[in-house]
């Protein structure tokens, strides 16, 4: 057996016959051993149950025989220590005591109760003896239990029944207090309270309740703080009671039960409740089952922790693990230990074989707890951090002070701040905390107490926090210290007799930089209230100290004032202000008001909290005054868990004088106190102001234990309108929550807690070895910080109570939350779940409602689908009924362009509709997500499309977000084909010039897609809408936006601009088509410098320069070479090393056309960004010249004296550049239709580009093929428009014009030559891409212009095949996104 002394630093342990006294310190020592001699313990028997006297100087014991032992505890060695210290800073302060025992004879103990003079003993006879702890029974008569009346209360008064047989008797009692009587248990099961109706302890005066309904109680454990009795049954719950002030009756306050859907397994499983055990604090009681296992609640029924989930666990082997019974348990000082001795003998029988080895004595065992800081300190409640105290430690959440918000968040949304939020540790540091800082993570930040500090001075009693969470100051056995989380410094007191001769007794509290705190000056036996600067040095002489009249039991701020609950039953305000004295800051203090509560209150002890709040029945705006809106303060009082609510008297007169200096103001009177709740366990009130969210800052948070949570929500006017005198200003609203709340944040409308998890700790023990197979029988327990929304909680109940304008008024406040559209969707999910799954119909669904409401938000129609999609199936139906078609609902999305949204609903509509319907909302997405360019969207639609035509329409594809590796055709081809420039044309092999093979049927992933499936007609339905786009992208030059199209969704350009050439790939409009390109491409006009006409460049001198770097612009191909993924120093090596064989092409490449003037300017516009890959093309070809070709251009280029007008000539070059990603742009697009032969479109990019080569490229194929006469005709009109526009509205074209001047000439020649014999001749479009592609190509091998490109060309087929999806997303991007730094894998 185990028994605490009243303060909890003495313990007891009974075994057989021996007494073990320890000592609870940190860590606990035994210090006395008393051993029965055995000729008594034979005529006692052994030891049973013990009892300490209050004061700790006396234990009784009884023992199985029927006697009660008294033992005395007395000093032996006066001021010596049993431990003294081996060195001089570490020392234990434990007295040494023997024992010496006084007998006392008496009847059969049952059950012994300590009084503070008496000691109760009930024995098995049904009687009740009263014993003097002196061991005397005064002369006073044993009770007989059936001589006292029973009745369920005491208003029946005499008429209650007597308990009508022989053999009944207690079989557990407790004393209580606050209640003045016993909770008894009967042995036949029956649970009573008894009483002394007068002062006298006699059988006349004794009179007893009970519920009637009660008959299977096992045990009971009292609560005095709140005066509840918690009643132990063998069905495994616990009643708790309470006795009803009017009646007398015992009322029950709520049950503490398992419940199946928590614990589906063991919930019944349990056996009878053993033992049941309030805490020191009374914030919670623990109880254990027959069957083993430990639970913690809060004292109205809230589950703290349940070791069952790892109790009953199977190990990893298979094994089953063997619960923790326990015999015997007690808590420990400050609660946060608690003792247990545990039943292994029970268990021996059951044992497998192989671990015989198990303990078969009962052992102690030791648990450790912490707690929160409200259990002991509620001023804290007004913060918005978790702060948690175990003996030697805290547990914060706010995270490290030293970094800033940012760094720590890692939550969803880091960058968010509540609304109104600083950086938690700004100067102004009244403001909520930002919510990454709350939620960033689940760990805890600890804080270790100063060992100095508690070396005298453990356990902790207090701590509180200050609003920044920067500083935490802690209370131990005396003084106190502080903790800045900025320099991770302790600050204790220097001189210590000041710290020892200091008992803070009502908790402490932050205001600004001081620490307020309330104690007991032990020289001086005065009670203080003390303020002391944190900056300064810990010392008396720096503190502002007031005598108080009684003893402080409770301390709060409050703004600028202290509120103070004393023992004598009063509550004194105080005013607190900051005063600054030469160079020392110290705070003042002055009494305001003091009220007395003794009317109200029958024991001081049963004030749980008080706190001072603007909180009021008035909302604000019935005051007339902003003077009184400021005083709207009442007293919120906790009283035994009822909150009592006093408010200020404004019916007396309302007279101020202007002059009177504020602290000299007379404060009001307060009314008489009103009650708001029962059962409150903690209350969260705010002192600060925000016009935006006035509900929530000016509610009233109230945690009632199993009942949930509860706010007080004042209701406003809509837009300042006279209030309805019928509706009330506040409404209560209650709403369950899965955490127990610990802190409120008020404008982020979260709730934030501390969740305890019991896992099976399986390690690989060794089983032959006690000590470890002890330590794997304890609970392993993780606790973790959580958080939790309750805003679809309050909207709920507001909608319920057809307050629906309230809450659209709170909704809108809390609009710009990050998981604002995550309250609507679950609270649609709640109702739905709830109302749809119902089995009795419902008389007025709330759904309707609820849809209604959300209707009135811009996320409805993403609301609305997200629930769906978490919902079941089978409640889709009682859904869309409420909230509307999903058809209409689809092409609402449509409207508001959401296309994902429009994604979702396509999937509910294909489990509703027919194929047929989902097919046609399926088109109309496609059409519009090629429109918009969603590329991701686009292939997730040409799956969804082949799902329902291959008959795949029963299984819905899968939600249209995941990214989805893209597949492309043509432009996957063309990035490989520049692999390697630095591979001559000579050692290529001839093979690899069949190139029409290779664009005709891509090997590649989409290829083997669009051919495999040809014949199906679903895939000719989708390529006959992408043809359809890609038609309607040409018609409209909308150039870039095809090259796109074609680069992210794999579509084969090539081959359909072959089939398409004259008619979608025909340029109708040449001077259209430049400007749209232009446009498009941010591509800027060519201007003409002033000066053009004398410019050096029109002579033709410098020729050795301009043969040279001419080549850059001579092959279109060759400046696409970024593309081949190449770092910017590998391209470069690679130039260097070729320079032997492909310089030589270069120059004969160059070799053929008339000049080009400005190519030797090409250099020097990207000199500039050497670092960027973008400069790579130009760059690395005018580099690798290095070798004595470019130190002969400088040269030459240095002879030159460079005038102004030529200066301003290379300017004007530069300025008509586009961005380098353009003309990688460009250069593709122009290859494509170089390719299939789409010459117009050809001509229109070289003019963009100003590129002569270009043009007689054209015109050697058009010499060398057969061309259609159509096209060539076409190309001569376009020409000639450009040219008229050119001399109309845009000079800056007329240089390179006149450039290929003599090209265009010879190309009109030949137009002529050609129309006349092909004019009569029809030419059919499928014909025209076989003669002209191999054509083309033949005619371009031979020259040297084509050789190099071409073979690029051979390996971009065959090489490399495999690596093209590795570049090929990074490619999608570069291609899409809107900046220009090109990037290339």
């Amino acid at each position: 057996f185990f028994s605490c002394v009243h303060e909890r630093y003495w313990s007891a342990v009974l075994h057989y016959c021996n007494i073990f006294v320890w000592f609870s310190y940190s860590p606990s020592v035994l210090i006395v051993t008393y051993k029965e001699p055995e000729k008594s313990s034979s005529q006692f028997g052994f030891y049973k149950q013990a009892e300490w006297r209050p004061d700790s100087t006396m234990i009784a014991v009884s023992t199985a025989y029927g006697y009660i032992l008294f033992f005395h505890i007395t000093s032996t060695r006066g001021d010596k220590y049993l431990y003294e210290p081996v060195y001089p800073n570490h020392y234990i302060h434990t007295p040494c005591f023997p024992s010496v025992s006084l007998i006392l004879n008496c009847l059969l103990p049952y059950s012994l109760q300590s009084m503070l003079e008496d000691l109760l003993v009930a024995t098995s006879d049904g009687l009740l003896h009263l014993i003097h702890w002196e061991g005397m029974t005064n002369g006073r008569k044993a009770i007989n239990l059936c001589t006292v009346p029973f009745s369920v209360d005491l208003q029946s008064s005499r008429a209650g029944s007597f308990l009508g047989f022989a053999d009944v008797h207690i079989r557990d009692m407790e004393y209580c207090a606050t209640l003045d009587g016993f909770a008894v248990v009967f042995n036949d099961g029956k649970i009573g309270f008894i009483t002394p109706v007068s002062s006298r302890f006699t059988a006349e005066q004794l009179h007893g309740v009970w519920p009637q309904d009660v008959v299977d109680g096992t045990c009971v454990a009292v609560n005095n703080k709140y005066r509840l009795m918690a009643f132990g049954c063998a069905s495994g719950s616990v009643q708790v009671y309470t006795i009803d002030n009017t009646t007398g009756a015992m009322l029950l306050s709520h049950k503490l039960e398992l419940t199946a859907k928590q614990y589906p397994d063991i919930w019944n499983k349990t056996g009878a409740v053993k033992l049941v055990r309030w805490s020191p604090d009374n914030s919670v009681v623990i109880v254990t089952w027959e069957n083993g296992g430990l639970s913690l609640w809060s004292v109205f029924g809230a589950q703290l922790i349940c070791t069952l989930g790892g109790d009953f666990a199977y190990r990893s082997d298979g094994t089953k693990k063997d619960p923790l019974k326990i015999n015997s348990m007690s808590w420990g000082a400050e609660g946060y230990h608690l003792w247990v001795i545990s039943g292994f003998g029970a268990q021996s029988t059951e044992i497998e074989s192989d671990s015989k080895s198990i303990v078969k004595q009962p052992g102690i065992l030791l648990f450790q707890f912490i707690k929160s800081v409200l259990t002991v300190n509620p001023c804290m409640s007004n913060q918005e951090q978790v702060l948690l105290q175990g003996e030697d430690r805290l547990y914060l959440n706010c995270g490290e002070a030293s970094q800033t918000q940012h760094a720590r968040g890692s939550s969803a949304h880091p960058e968010h701040k509540a609304a109104g939020a600083k950086s938690p540790f700004a100067d102004s540091g009244v403001e909520s905390q930002g919510l990454s800082t709350l939620l960033g993570h689940r760990h805890w930040h600890v804080v270790q107490i100063s060992n100095t500090y508690l070396e005298s001075n453990w356990p902790i009693r207090f701590s509180a926090i200050d609003k920044l969470g920067q500083n935490i100051a802690v209370v131990g056995k005396f003084g106190f210290a502080h903790y800045s989380l900025l320099t991770k410094k302790w600050k204790l007191f220097g001189n210590i007799t000041q710290e020892q001769n200091m008992i803070v007794t009502g908790g402490l509290a932050w205001w600004n930089d001081f620490v307020v705190l309330a104690c007991y000056n032990i020289s001086d036996h005065q009670e203080e209230l003390r303020v002391y600067l944190r900056t300064s040095n810990l010392d008396n002489a720096f503190a502002h100290i007031t005598k108080a009249q009684a003893e402080t039991l409770l301390l709060s701020v409050f703004r600028d004032m202290v509120i103070v609950f004393r023992a004598d039953c009063s509550i004194c305000l105080y005013s607190i202000e900051r005063k600054s004295d030469g160079p020392t800051t110290t705070a003042g203090i002055q009494v305001l008001q003091e009220v007395s509560m003794s009317r109200y209150i029958p024991h001081p002890f049963l004030v749980v909290s008080v706190t001072l709040t603007s909180v009021s029945t008035e909302n604000g705006i019935t005051l007339k005054m902003p003077q009184q809106a400021r005083d709207a303060e009442s007293i919120m009082l906790n009283l035994a868990g009822q909150l009592i609510m006093m408010q200020r008297d404004r019916s007396g007169p309302q007279i101020r004088e202007k002059d009177s200096h504020p602290n000299q103001r007379k404060l009001l009177p307060f009314c008489p106190p009103v009650v708001l709740a029962q059962s409150v366990e903690n209350v969260w009130t705010t002192c600060r102001a925000n016009k935006q969210k006035r509900h929530l800052l000016e509610a009233l948070w109230l945690s009632c234990g199993g009942a949930g949570m509860k706010v007080w929500l004042p209701l406003f006017p809509r837009d300042h309108r006279k209030p309805h005198s019928f509706l009330s200003q506040r409404i209560m609203l209650p709403f369950h929550i899965n955490i127990y709340p610990l802190a409120v944040l008020f404008e982020d409308a979260l709730v934030l807690g501390a969740v305890n998890d019991t896992l099976l700790y399986d390690s690989l023990y060794t089983r032959n070895s006690a000590r470890e197979q002890l330590e794997v029988l304890f609970p392993y327990c993780v606790v973790e910080r959580t958080s939790q929304i309750y805003l679809h909680h309050i909207l709920r109940q507001l909608l319920v109570r057809n307050l629906g304008e309230q809450a659209l008024l709170l909704a809108q406040s809390c609009a710009a939350l990050p998981y604002f559209p995550h309250v609507l969707e679950l609270m649609l999910h709640e109702v739905l779940e709830e109302e749809a799954t119902s089995r009795e119909p419902i008389p007025d669904p709330l759904l309707p409602t609820v849809a209604k409401f959300i209707t009135e938000f811009p996320l409805f129609l993403q609301t609305v689908v997200h629930c769906a999609r978490k919902t079941e199936y089978a409640l889709w139906n009682y859904l869309f009924a409420a909230v509307g078609n999903p058809k209409d609902l689809f092409e609402e999305c449509l409207m508001a362009q959401d296309l994902d949204t429009a994604a979702s609903y396509l999937i509910i509509l294909q489990n509703m509709e027919v194929p047929a319907v989902s097919r046609q909302h399926a088109t109309l997405l496609f059409n519009t997500a090629l429109e918009q360019g969603k590329w991701d969207l686009c292939r997730h639609m040409i799956r969804f499309l082949k799902a329902i035509g291959s008959g795949e329409s029963e299984t819905p594809p899968s939600t249209p977000t995941a990214q989805e590796p893209s597949s492309s055709g043509g432009f996957e081809f063309f990035r490989n084909r520049s692999i390697s420039l630095s591979q001559s044309a000579e050692n290529v092999p001839a093979s690899k010039f069949s190139l029409q093979k290779t664009l005709s049927m891509p090997s590649g992933p989409s290829g083997k897609r669009w051919s495999k499936d040809s014949d199906c007609a679903e895939n000719m339905y989708i390529d006959m809408m992408l043809w359809r786009h890609a038609r309607r992208l040409l018609e409209e030059v909308r150039l870039k936006d095809l090259g796109c199209f074609a680069a992210q969704l794999g579509f084969e350009l090539i081959s359909w601009l072959c089939k398409e050439r004259t008619r979608a790939a025909r340029v109708d409009n040449f001077v259209l088509a430049l400007k749209r390109l232009h446009k498009d491409f941010l591509w800027p006009l060519p201007i003409t410098p002033a000066s053009s006409v004398s410019s050096p460049f029109k002579n033709g001198k410098y020729r050795t320069g301009e043969q040279l770097l001419k080549s850059q612009s001579a092959d279109p191909f060759l400046n696409l070479e970024m593309d081949a993924g190449v770092s910017t120093v590998q391209r470069s090596q690679s130039w260097l090393g070729s320079i032997g064989p492909a310089h030589h092409e270069i120059d004969t490449a160059s070799s053929h056309g008339p000049q080009m003037q400005d190519a030797f300017l090409s250099p020097l516009s990207t000199k500039g960004d050497e670092c960027s890959i973008g400069s790579a093309t130009d760059l690395t070809e005018s580099s690798s010249m290095v070798d004595g070709d470019w130190t002969m251009v400088d040269e030459n280029f240095s002879t030159l004296s460079l005038t102004q007008s030529e200066l301003e000539h290379i300017s004007m070059e530069l300025a008509s550049k586009g961005p380098h990603k353009s003309q990688v742009q460009l250069r593709y697009l122009l290859h494509m239709f170089m390719e299939a032969g789409c010459l117009d479109w050809c001509i229109v990019i070289g003019l963009i580009l100003r590129e002569s080569s270009v043009i007689s490229q054209i015109l050697l194929l058009i010499q060398s093929s057969e061309v259609d006469g159509e096209m060539l005709q076409n190309i001569k009109t376009g020409l000639h428009a450009v040219d008229r526009w050119a001399s109309t509205d845009c000079p800056g074209y007329k240089p390179f014009l006149n450039i290929i001047k003599p090209q265009v000439q010879k190309f009109s020649e030949l137009t002529e030559e050609q129309v006349q014999p092909e004019a009569f001749q029809p030419i059919t479009a499928g014909k025209t891409p076989e003669h002209t592609g191999p054509r083309a190509e033949e005619s371009r091998g031979p020259s040297g212009h084509g050789s190099l490109p071409q073979g690029e060309v051979g390996g971009s087929g065959l090489v490399g095949r495999n690596e093209e999806d590795a570049a090929r997303a990074e490619e999608d991007e570069s291609f899409q996104d809107g900046t220009y730094d090109c990037s290339v894998s």
